[in-house]
């Protein structure tokens, strides 16, 4: 009976960690692996080219878990500092990613539109897609 008590604590009290996610582009981009710090660099628009491919950054809108471990694993900062940082590069010309509204119209944006990145629930990549770096 302790047992299971110590289990059904852990079980309930185990921090809850977002599904994981993959880094994705449109099949037809030519790009078939992103390092780590590439992708950073896409999505804080310090680098538009990849394999001489243009790149266009989409984030999903809003205070969502996945967008929050993607820019606290792969950006390496919360949204506060995301925030200052774009606040900063608006008075050098720099603009932040595009965004849009949810998943499925992250897949769409992907799936149509070439030289489109995001990052999906791995569970939601479509063979329209490929998956260029994996968490």
């Amino acid at each position: 009976m302790t047992r299971l008590v110590i289990i059904l604590l852990l079980l309930f009290t185990w921090p809850a960690r977002a599904e994981d996610y993959a880094v994705v582009v449109s099949v037809s981009a030519g790009i078939d692996q992103l390092e780590e710090k590439m992708i950073r660099d896409v999505f804080l628009r310090k680098r538009q080219f990849a394999n001489s491919r243009r790149l266009f950054p989409v984030n999903i809108t809003g205070d969502v878990e996945i967008r929050r471990a993607f820019e606290r694993e792969v950006l390496g900062m919360n949204r506060d500092q995301l925030n200052q940082y774009w606040i900063e590069s608006h008075f050098q010309g720099v603009s932040p990613p595009g965004t849009q509204a949810s998943i499925e119209a992250l897949i769409q944006v992907v799936s149509r539109v070439d030289g489109a990145i995001t990052y999906l629930p791995r569970s939601q990549v479509t063979e329209q897609m490929r998956v260029i770096h994996e968490f």
